[in-house]
């Protein structure tokens, strides 16, 4: 059964019990506690936490949720049971059936027979576990069920004790595991042997609320949820292996065909070797993560999710290197994991050359690292040879991994080349000490999920009526006031306080358009609105100060839009949309939106693209935009079906999850169109000018384009035309000739500089003989220490240094010159080879110096530099020095 197959038949299985089917979410959530879902229940946290009441007409739902799991990269292919990227088939109950529902359910979808729409598993190679002391849910399992006593089993909290791993819900739980049978282990059940019974299956019965850890397996419980609820989990991947009959996750019809492309790639054979069938694993599954977090918006970056994308990309290549690749390999890979995957997101057929440029541009960018931590290896090794020593650095190979992405069996692999082994043990030590320091960074920086108790009410009972989108003032009942969190029944004037109001014509913050400003007036009493935001998609929460006056509970207001605030942002905003279009003309389709932020009179786009831009293009991208502006282009808003909206065309940003009913914008009929809930002009025109500021990177793969729209456009623009105007007229040239007279005059600068510079060096030269003299005997050495005039670059401090030397040959000579340049004061100390003989080393007169001056430096023993920060303590310095070779 391939496992598209089985996807669809879970997913009807509980749709014909009455749940609701709902679409995985993005990888890519606001949760502050998550890089990445990692947890089919993840979208639903809100509905167990009760923060808000679940949206489906039984209280059930059912998902095949995308998760991904990053904590053990570096176990990934050793281990044949877990893959960084899964798929959690989940049904969920909210407050509705619990544990006996829960276990009913999976049974009959795990036993009923491939023709009534079930799995077929053999109902007696099927094991249960269950938490301690849950004698509820092994009397199901025994009484209802009719699983033997013998083949249900009791284990502790690591094992059968669900939470997320942070602040939030938890509860006993129930696994189901199969048994593979005798060859894949000893007898025992899964308390014995969790590599033979194989856990297929995680029924959690969700009951309390989880604080802060407080030991490695415990954790404060804050108390119960206000509903019992029911959260499943099936691997996809693990009965799909049971099912079609392979011995692991890696040999399904998902992964399979990924390891063949990499034996066909390198030459190497799967199944015949456990080192190199660890790296076809490793591409195998890091090829399928990394191409969906590139589906879901991520970018490689040196931080957060940019960075598990980079070192998910980066160990494919290392892995098929190692196995005899050559050239390059990702767009292979990338190929075939598309292929597989598209029956089951046919949105990868949309975004295969996206997903194919960003993937190949870092394997680029790796292969020239890769070069370059060659050299430094080679370096390395060939410094360790020459001691004698036959043992690589394990400090060194961890530099390697750090600043050049080697991971260690590359450098172990190396190394055995070069006749070295390596101190795997000061490695582990330097990464420990690595990981304690990241895990430390990141404990300080999680922080449990926002507490939104308070306006659940308002989020269930009184969602926010918006009425934006055609009126700017509205007649509204406060309905809720909020001050720290806590509901109250009062503001007075000078209070910070929170406004949920029945009815809002204020555009609360989301899609990148800030909330509006505003105010909310009665009776004497005025408050200013300085931000709206949204809670759970449903309730406007109006942040305003009583500026005048006094507000009670259940008043009638006036809410009134900043106009001019709405006008400028909505300029913004569909100039924006005009802007991607027009990206998209010019770069093509894998140029998509990754991110923006528009307010009054400025916006800034971000998108996926892997290559700076040209001026050419820059401008380009303006003319278009400008032209959509000058055409007039109808702004229509259409409000349809996802289904229907993704059949017209419209684009929609990643990582947001949509309804089933959306907002389309569409600008100049084809134009533009886009999914969208923001605030817009009623045609183009009415932007006025849009003022491309420039692009810049924002991150590996990350572009952003920045511009100003409308009247803060023009002001921008008149202010670039009063300046050119003004160079023009000290140049006594027509403002188009403007660039070609200022290269002609930055060449000739560059020109007299070069000069100068010339003359200051022959001068320096010429003054070289005359120092020579001033050089003084200082114990077995000749000392010259000077301070040349101001002015005078590190570089020429080495040119003057090595002619000192040069007159000193044949002496034990040493030269140190310093010279103040601005606020730093470069210094350099130079030593004859008969000098270095006798023991002198620059670098450390070079640190010895830098204590006088509060500088830093260093350099190799005829030559060394360094500079400082504090030229009155020059002189000690100096006399410090000529006292260290005194006493030589």
């Amino acid at each position: 059964m391939q496992t598209h197959e089985i996807r669809e038949r879970f997913t009807q299985h509980f749709v014909k019990a009455g749940h609701t089917a709902v679409p995985s979410a993005s990888l890519i959530l606001e949760d502050p506690d998550l890089l990445f879902v990692n947890a089919g229940m993840v979208p639903f946290k809100p509905y167990f936490l009760g923060q808000q009441n679940p949206p489906y007409p039984n209280g059930t739902a059912t998902s095949i949720q995308k998760c991904v799991r990053t904590l053990d990269i570096d176990e990934v292919g050793i281990t044949t049971r877990h893959n960084t990227f899964f798929q959690m088939a989940g049904n969920f109950s909210f407050g509705q059936y619990f544990k006996e529902g829960a276990i009913t359910h999976a049974w009959e979808l795990l036993t009923s027979s491939i023709e009534d729409g079930g799995y077929g598993l053999d109902p007696e190679r099927l094991w249960a576990t269950v938490y301690l002391d849950d004698d509820e849910a092994a009397e199901i399992w025994e009484k209802k069920i009719g699983l033997p006593a013998e083949r249900i089993q009791r284990l502790g909290m690591a094992d059968n004790y669900w939470h997320m791993g942070v602040p939030g819900p938890c509860g006993p739980c129930s696994e189901i595991y199969y048994d593979r049978g005798p060859e894949h282990g000893q007898e025992g059940g899964p308390a014995v042997d969790d590599t033979r019974y194989l856990e297929i299956w995680n029924l959690v019965f969700m009951e309390k609320e989880r604080g802060q850890s407080t030991g490695p397996d415990s954790f404060e419980i804050l108390g119960d949820l206000p509903k019992k609820n029911i959260d499943t989990g099936m691997g996809v991947e693990r009965v799909a292996a049971l099912l079609q009959g392979v011995d692991n996750v890696y040999e399904t019809d998902l992964l399979r065909p990924v390891i063949d492309a990499a034996q066909e790639i390198t030459g190497a054979e799967y199944g015949t070797d456990d080192t190199a069938d660890v790296r076809f694993r490793v591409i195998a599954d890091h090829s399928r993560t990394g191409m969906m977090l590139i589906l879901d918006g991520v970018t490689p970056a040196n931080e957060g999710r940019g960075y598990i994308l980079r070192r998910l990309l980066r160990r494919i290549v290392r892995s098929a290197r190692l196995l005899g690749a050559t050239g390059e390999t990702l767009e292979q890979f990338m190929t075939v994991i598309m292929d597989t995957m598209t029956p089951s997101y046919p949105e990868i057929a949309d975004n295969r050359e996206r997903i194919t440029r960003v993937a190949v541009a870092e394997e680029r960018a790796f292969l020239r690292t890769l070069e370059s931590g060659t050299h430094r290896f080679d370096e390395a090794a060939t410094k360790t040879r020459g001691t004698g020593a036959k043992v690589f650095s394990g400090e060194e190979a961890f530099t390697l991994h750090d600043t050049y992405g080697f991971p260690i069996d590359l450098t172990l692999e190396m190394a055995a080349e070069a006749g070295l082994e390596v101190d795997v043990a000061g490695f582990e030590a330097a990464m420990s000490e690595q990981r304690a320091r990241a895990k430390a960074d990141n404990l300080a920086k999680k922080h449990g999920h926002a507490d939104e108790s308070v306006y659940r009410e308002w989020v269930d009972n009184n969602p926010t009526e918006f009425v934006g989108f055609s009126e700017l003032t509205a007649d509204a009942k406060i309905l809720g006031l909020v001050a720290d969190g806590v509901s109250v029944t009062h503001a007075a004037a000078g209070d910070e306080i929170e406004v949920i109001l029945d009815v809002s014509p204020m555009y609360a913050e989301s899609g990148g358009q800030l909330g509006d400003r505003g105010r909310l007036v009665t009776d004497g009493t005025i408050l200013d609105v300085t931000d709206v935001q949204k809670i759970g998609k449903r309730l406007w929460v109006h942040k305003a100060t009583v500026v005048s006056g006094g507000l009670d509970l259940g008043q009638s207001v006036r809410a009134e839009v900043d106009a001019d605030w709405r006008h400028g942002a909505t300029q913004a905003h569909t100039a924006t949309h005009l802007i991607h279009a027009a990206l998209r003309q010019v770069l093509g389709p894998t140029a998509v939106q990754a991110g923006s932020l528009n307010r009054p009179g400025y916006l800034r786009f971000d998108f996926n693209y892997t290559e700076q831009l040209s001026p050419a293009q820059l401008e380009e991208i303006a003319l278009i935009t400008n032209q959509a502006v000058d055409s007039n282009l109808a702004v229509n808003t259409i409000e349809t079906s996802l289904d229907e909206a993704k059949k017209m065309g419209a684009m929609a940003l990643f990582g947001e999850n949509y309804g089933d009913d959306v907002r389309v914008v569409e600008i100049g009929g084809p134009f533009s169109i886009e999914l969208c809930g923001g605030t817009h002009v009623d045609s183009s025109a009415q932007i006025g000018p849009v003022a491309v500021l420039g692009e810049s990177s924002v991150g590996s793969g990350a572009r952003r384009i920045e511009a100003y729209s409308g009247m803060d456009s023009f002001k921008y623009l008149s202010k670039e035309t009063a300046l050119a105007t003004g160079l023009a007229a000290s140049l006594k040239a027509p403002t188009e000739e403007l660039p070609d007279r200022v290269a002609q005059l930055t060449e000739k600068l560059r020109a007299a500089e070069k000069e100068i510079a010339n003359l200051h060096r022959q001068q320096l030269a010429a003054q070289t003989g005359a120092l020579v003299e001033q050089a003084t005997e200082v114990g077995k050495f000749t000392v010259l220490t000077h301070r040349l005039p101001d002015g005078v670059s590190g570089g020429d401090l080495r040119t003057v240094a090595t002619d000192l030397r040069g007159r000193l040959a044949g002496r034990p000579g040493v030269v140190v010159l310093a010279s103040a340049e601005g606020e730093k004061l470069p210094f350099i100390v130079g030593a004859t080879k008969e000098a270095v003989e006798l023991g002198v080393k620059s670098g450390e007169l070079v640190k010895l110096l830098s204590g006088y001056v509060d500088g830093r430096g260093g350099g190799k023993p005829d030559m060394a530099q360094g500079s400082g920060s504090k030229p009155a303590g020059l002189d000690a310095g100096f006399h410090a020095l000529r006292e260290e070779l005194a006493g030589r």
